[in-house]
């Protein structure tokens, strides 16, 4: 026996003591026998006492009942129970450990029915077998549950974050359960929206099911408005289209308890304990029903089932020692059931009584050769043919039997116990499903097995998983707070165009403000499994596309707007659907670099040009956003291209020309005689000038000892062509130089000018 069965020693102190005639140093014997283990010795202690008393003590009955319980002897022990009942009704709670005992031999006999060699191994002890009995957190869910209500997803909604759950689940809840990430109230506001896709294809690959839940959810909302007649009909609306869904059919019994229809409820929780038998919730349902029809010692078999596969379960062990009480009791009170009973004296007038005359009444009817109602001889308990020696009958009152083979013979028969004997047909309590059920229970365990949905071949089709603007396979889908999918790079180059929806045209201005482009968790994992192939070279193309583009050799993205100069600040207001759409992939290639040219007339833009390198973006909720850059190398262009509406050239970056000896020295004086002159002139302007200038561009560079260190010379040249008041053309021609004296020559004759044409 376990120890939830052995328990604490101090349980035999809880029985009041104090009768006349009884030794008390033998009770502490007794007790201590009981604190050693040695439940044989405390049992004969127990009864030397009651045989010296001239009236039975019931407190000294029940002390004997529960040392015979730890002995393994419960027939004895219920025959000793028995006797204190006689004497005063039991409370409940004590016979915690006869409870205790019956589900524990239950227990135990279901453990060795699945490690017998060749059993079939189902309903280990403890083991749950379905979602009634595991939390939410434990469940393992295939894809396409919801994480909420943890059945099919019924108006799939996805959510800012990417992941997906019911449209109803969402109503009171405030963050994702799988992210945790806040709700978007903007998307509370306009109201949530089905995933259009997603929707399809549910209702596509899971016909009935899908179906099936919307009856479920409506049935759902009608029992909440006290409906129930027509919630009623819809949950046997969703029961016939999947009859294998064991939430479901264990929600539509405790529907039927709501509207007092026992005897159905009876049905559905028979049918759950058939389709889970090792689940103690399919159990409970059960014996809630029998329990609230009154067919209490129907009742206590499934709570013994619950115990036995849930032994930690408080309130059914509270129920079944409320039900045994009361049979107990009945047993004096019913006048029909004391005729029944033997009246063995054991002193005086004190009634004793058979265990199996109790037994027979926790127990259902049987023939008159002792097996049950409704089952053929060769069924009787313990795998015995009838017949046998090994055969015993339980219910004649006469039959003097141990009480170890009285209690197997109850517990063998007890209905749905893994290795127990089954229900037949015969049984009042049997619900026998139409052939229907069946076939669906059989296509339902071949086609989704426990936890895991799958998708028939036959259904998938690419064409359902296209995006709408670019006509390809999703790449990297993402949903819209309208409920319509497409491939990420495709929406967001029609929000550079239009702020709303390419299909429904809903206004997209918050969810283009947020960039909160998340992809669809969903869709993407459905795409992996069932279209892995298909999805490779859906990549492979898209990863031609970006080196194509991040090869910045063979073409380079060109903004037309403004003069830019090596390792000086450009700061640029991006507005144009094409500059947007150019911007963001040089942030997707990871080049973050494109090349600034001015307007140029005739050509489109001019000849030379300076790299800008991305240093930061800020989007606006319009779409607008302020880009960062600072200018990197000079370029000259080859040949001038477009992509997708923005300028493209081909170019060869300009390096400047290196001296030495004599050449290397004049450049060196004029270096630094340029960098003097540049300095005073700046030292002369006005407060307010130099101000502005800082805030743009900051200090003049320090003068460099090494001029030709850098491909494209001095910073302080390039801040200070910057800031000189000149014309672009003027600028572009210096930035073409690439002679170092040749550019100190133009900045000193620009100085000179400068100076000289500055108002006294």
């Amino acid at each position: 026996m376990d120890t939830s069965v052995q328990g604490s020693a101090e349980h035999f102190a809880s029985h009041d003591l104090n009768p006349t005639g009884v030794c008390p140093e033998m009770l502490e014997v007794a007790e201590e026998a009981c604190r050693a283990g040695d439940y044989e010795l405390a049992v004969e202690i127990y009864s030397s006492q009651l045989a010296e008393l001239n009236q039975p003590d019931r407190g000294l009955c029940l002390r004997k009942a529960d040392a015979l319980i730890r002995a393994d002897r419960i027939a004895e022990a219920l025959d000793s129970y028995c006797v204190a009942a006689n004497l005063h009704r039991l409370r409940p709670d004590e016979l915690k450990l006869l409870v205790e005992s019956i589900a524990h031999t239950v227990r135990v006999k279901v453990l060795n029915t699945e490690t017998r060699p060749g059993g079939s191994g189902a309903g280990a002890a403890g083991a749950t077998g379905s979602d009634l009995d595991e939390p939410d957190g434990d469940r393992v869910l295939d894809m396409f549950s919801c994480r909420v209500c943890s059945c099919l997803l019924s108006d799939p909604t996805t959510l800012e974050c990417g992941h997906t759950f019911c449209k109803r689940c969402l109503e009171d809840v405030a963050e994702c359960k799988s992210c945790r990430a806040n709700i978007n109230k903007s998307w509370r506001t306009t109201g949530l929206r089905a995933n259009v896709i997603l929707t399809g294809l549910l209702d596509k690959w899971f016909e009935a099911e899908s179906k099936a839940r919307r009856c479920w959810l409506e049935g759902e909302s009608l029992w909440k408005k006290q409906e129930l007649q027509n919630a009623l009909e819809k949950y046997n609306q969703a029961v016939d289209l999947v009859p294998f869904i064991s939430r479901l059919i264990a929600q539509r019994a405790e529907l039927l308890m709501d509207m007092k229809d026992f005897n159905q409820a009876i049905q559905d929780g028979d049918r759950l304990c058939r389709l889970l038998t090792s689940s103690p919730k399919a159990h409970y349902i059960k014996a809630k029903a029998l329990s609230s029809a009154g067919r209490r010692e129907e009742a206590l078999q499934e709570y013994f089932h619950c115990l036995a596969l849930k032994p930690d379960w408080i309130a059914i062990k509270t129920e079944a020692q409320k039900i045994l009480s009361e049979m107990f009791s009945s047993i004096f009170e019913n006048d029909g059931l004391v005729t029944r009973l033997h009246p063995l004296q054991a002193t005086g007038s004190t009634p004793r009584i058979k265990p199996s005359s109790l037994l027979s009444s926790i127990h259902p009817p049987t023939n008159r050769d002792g097996t049950r109602a409704g089952c053929s001889k060769d069924l009787a308990p313990n795998g015995d043919r009838a017949g046998s020696s090994n055969s015993v009958s339980l219910h004649n009152p006469g039959s003097s039997v141990s009480g170890s083979k009285s209690l197997a013979a109850v517990l063998s028969s007890l209905p749905g116990v893994p290795g127990g004997k089954r229900k037949c047909v015969g049984d009042a309590n049997t619900f026998e499903p139409p052939s229907k059920l069946f076939k669906a229970e059989q296509c339902g365990s071949s086609q989704t097995p426990p936890g895991m949905r799958t998708v028939a071949c036959s259904l998938l089709d690419s064409a359902d998983m296209e995006c709408s603007l670019c006509m390809r396979l999703f790449y990297e889908p993402v949903a819209t707070p309208c409920g319509h999918t497409f491939c990420l790079k495709c929406l967001e180059r029609c929000l550079d165009h239009n702020p709303n929806c390419p299909l429904c045209k809903e206004n997209l201005s918050e969810y283009l403000a947020t960039r909160a482009y998340k992809k669809t968790f969903l869709m993407e994992e459905v795409l992996q499994r069932y279209l892995h192939e298909e999805l490779e070279e859906r990549r492979k193309v898209h990863e031609e596309e970006m080196k194509e583009l991040s090869n910045l050799n063979q073409e380079v993205p060109i903004f037309v707007c403004t003069m830019a100069f090596p390792t000086i600040p450009c700061p640029l207001h991006v507005f144009e659907p094409r500059y947007r759409l150019m911007i963001r992939r040089a942030m997707e290639t990871g080049t973050k670099q494109f090349g600034m040219c001015i307007s140029d007339e005739v050509k489109g833009f001019a000849d030379y040009g300076c790299m800008l390198e991305v240093r930061d973006v800020k989007f606006f909720p319009d779409g607008r956003s302020v880009v960062d850059t600072i200018g990197m190398s000079r370029f000259k262009v080859l040949s001038h291209g477009q992509r997708d509406g923005y300028n493209t050239a081909k170019i060869e970056y300009l390096l400047d020309k290196k001296v030495e000896g004599e050449e290397l020295t004049e450049l060196l004086k004029m270096h630094d005689s340029v960098y003097d002159q540049a300095s005073a002139w700046f030292s002369s302007l006005k407060d307010s000038m130099k101000s502005q200038i800082l805030s743009h561009f900051g200090h003049l560079p320090a003068k460099d000892p090494n001029p030709q260190g850098n491909p494209s010379g001095p910073a302080w040249c390039w801040w200070l062509l910057a800031v000189l008041p000149l014309e672009n053309k003027a600028q572009l021609t210096i930035l073409a130089m690439t002679s170092l004296k040749d550019r100190l020559a133009a900045i000193r004759r620009v100085l000179v000018f400068v100076t000289r044409k500055r108002p006294r």
